[in-house]
């Protein structure tokens, strides 16, 4: 349906991968932190950002589909030589 709306309406629509660890993965840093049960809403990074666990994985998942729409329409991938 979101992919329906996102044509719809003219916008991009990319699929992230079920798997990737966007509650886990710091946005501030990059480091993947351990499993958290469902409980723990907020967590603080080695590199010491506190991070609330809806926040972080929406600003992952949001990073993570820009770029893979970058790459998708031939964005350079590696430093150009």
């Amino acid at each position: 349906m979101l992919e329906e709306k996102a044509r719809r309406y003219g916008r991009a629509f990319v699929r992230v991968d079920r798997w990737f660890p966007s509650s886990r993965l710091c946005s501030a840093c990059g480091r993947i932190d351990g499993p958290k049960p469902l409980s723990i809403r907020e967590w603080t990074c080695l590199c010491g950002v506190v991070h609330d666990r809806d926040l972080n994985a929406a600003f992952n998942i949001l990073a993570a589909g820009r770029a893979e729409r970058r790459n998708a329409c031939g964005g350079t991938v590696s430093p150009a030589v």
